[in-house]
Order: structure tokens, then C-alpha cells, then sequence
């Protein structure tokens, strides 16, 4: 222990060291980045302003969204600084601080997908009884149930991680401070941490992927009785887009988080990680929000009365 140096930052890696590969990144992530923000910022916007979408489904969605945006600028924005400047250091206390997070946040998307589904299955299969049972106390609770749960599931064994020694090297293979490479850096064992991150994966994922297959197997029930054929394929069309989306981001977080060792093949952690940290963050807004109609009609009235008042104006 005398002859090693505690660290004091970090060196991530990124997806590439050739530099033209990394412009070419920057441009693409840039634009999906800006993409889903952008599109999650409008769902919010016309949640909150159109009285038609004030419904328990649009609060989730509403919610959803702001979780989104906050977990795409937790790794993304220090990403794009990295491939454009090639500065690829950061301090002990930033990649710490960009860990508990992600966790945190990552929990609780998991969380909003099952009462997503949990919702979607009163409105269809309860309708009579959905605005009762779902009335605004009982979102409320549901939304602070899923922050909760996510907390208490993630931040013991993710908080024992930053309170780990780094003693050298201090090279992340990644393009994020994830749980894997920093266990591999610590000059300590980490078995323990190790077991708590897989116990905390193994009910967090298939728990809540369980109750969302279950909520979808009775939607999947109910729309076989529609008598409609145009109305049983309306209905398959959005459930078929709900779980290509949840078949997307289970699959790649089970494969990446539930495994005996944590450490993992670090090149496949990466492509994983992209999977889940771009493409279902790109894909969500369009598919749980702007593929409903609802929504569709309310941005088309904005659109409308911005255009009409602009050309009053001029």
C-alpha cells in the first residue's frame, strides 16, 4: 500500500480513441440528445396546458417525461463535452456524484414503466371503477412510492461503492461512471458490494417487469373481446409499441445488471449502456406520449393557435 497513490480522478474512456469516430459520435448523440429532451420538454408542455390531457395517464406521462430529461443529462452532456474537447478526466467527486444518480434515476424509470402499465390496465380493463380508484392522491402516492423504493433499493449499495479506496490505476472503461469498472479499480475486495447490487437488480427488474407483463397480459385479455376488428388492431398497435420499448430496456438492463459477477466484459457493458441510456430514451417520448392521439390532437390545437397569432401579429 505504500508504493500505490490514491486517486483523485478519472479517466474515462469513452466508446472510441480515434478522433473522426468521435466527431461522428458527438453529431449523432448531439442530435438524439437534443431530440429527447426536446421531446419530452413538449409532452410536459401539453400536459400541462391542454384541459383535455389532465387524466391520471397524462400525470404519468408528465412525470416520465421530467424523469427522462433528468436521466439523459445525467451522462449525456458530460459525454458530448468529452468527444468535442477530448477531456476525458473528471474529479472523484463528479463521477461519485454522476453514479448515485444514475442509479437513482435508472431505479425509478423502472418503477414509472410498471404503474405506466398498471394505469393503462385500469383504463382499459376497469374503466368504470379508473376514476375513482385512480384519482389524483393516488398517483401522487404512487409517483412518491416509485422515488422512494428507488431510493431504498439503490442507495445503500451504490453510496458503498463511493466510500471504496481507489488506489490506482484510475483508467473507466466506459463512457459513464458505472458500478463495473469502479469495482475493478478498488484496491479492496468488493464481494459484498457486489452480492447487494445483484440482490437490489434481481427485484428491481424482474419485479417490475413482472407487473408489467401481468398488467399487458390482462390489457391483451380485454382487447380480444372487443367485437371491432379496426378497434382490437388500434389497441394491439399501442400495446405492441408499449412492449417493444419495455422488451428494449429489460433485455439490456437485465443482461447488463443480473450476472454473478459485476465486474463483466467491459467492451459489452458499453454497447449495453448505449442501448439502454440512447435509444429507449430516444423512443419513449415518441411512443408512450406522441404516438396517442390525444397528445397528437393537442400539439396540432397549439401548433394551430400559435400559427393564427403569428400571423395576426405580422
Amino acid at each position: 500500500m505504500k508504493n500505490q497513490t490514491v486517486v483523485v480522478e478519472f479517466i474515462i474512456v469513452g466508446l472510441s480513441n480515434d478522433h473522426h469516430v468521435n466527431i461522428i459520435l458527438f453529431a449523432v448523440l448531439s442530435v438524439v440528445f437534443l431530440l429527447t429532451v426536446i421531446g419530452n420538454i413538449i409532452v410536459v408542455t401539453l400536459s400541462l396546458v391542454d384541459h383535455c390531457l389532465q387524466s391520471s395517464m397524462y400525470f404519468f406521462l408528465r412525470n416520465f417525461s421530467l424523469l427522462e430529461i433528468c436521466f439523459t443529462s445525467v451522462t449525456k452532456p458530460r459525454f458530448l463535452y468529452s468527444l468535442l474537447t477530448e477531456r476525458k478526466f473528471i474529479p472523484l467527486p463528479g463521477c461519485f456524484l454522476q453514479l448515485l444518480v444514475f442509479f437513482l434515476l435508472g431505479t425509478c424509470v423502472f418503477f414509472h414503466v410498471a404503474i405506466i402499465s398498471f394505469d393503462r390496465y385500469m383504463a382499459i380493463c376497469r374503466p368504470l371503477r379508473y376514476g375513482t380508484i385512480m384519482n389524483g392522491r393516488v398517483c401522487f402516492q404512487l409517483v412518491l412510492g416509485c422515488w422512494v423504493m428507488s431510493f431504498l433499493f439503490i442507495f445503500p449499495p451504490t453510496f458503498m461503492v463511493v466510500l471504496l479506496p481507489f488506489c490506482g490505476p484510475n483508467v473507466i472503461n466506459h463512457f459513464y461512471c458505472d458500478t463495473a469498472p469502479l469495482l475493478q479499480l478498488s484496491c479492496v475486495d468488493t464481494g459484498h458490494i457486489e452480492v447487494m447490487l445483484l440482490v437490489a437488480a434481481v427485484v428491481v427488474l424482474p419485479g417490475t417487469l413482472t407487473g408489467t407483463i401481468i398488467s399487458y397480459g390482462f390489457i391483451v385479455c380485454t382487447v380480444m373481446r372487443i367485437p371491432s376488428t379496426i378497434g382490437r388492431k388500434k389497441a394491439f398497435s399501442t400495446c405492441s409499441a408499449h412492449l417493444t420499448v419495455v422488451v428494449i430496456l429489460y433485455s439490456s438492463a437485465i443482461s447488463r445488471y443480473i450476472r454473478p459477477g459485476q465486474r463483466g466484459t467491459q467492451d459489452f457493458d458499453k454497447v449495453v449502456s448505449l442501448v439502454y441510456c440512447v435509444v429507449t430514451q430516444l423512443f419513449n417520448p415518441c411512443i408512450y406520449a406522441l404516438g396517442n392521439e390525444q397528445v397528437k390532437q393537442a400539439l396540432k390545437d397549439i401548433l394551430g393557435r400559435t400559427i393564427s397569432k403569428c400571423l395576426r401579429i405580422s
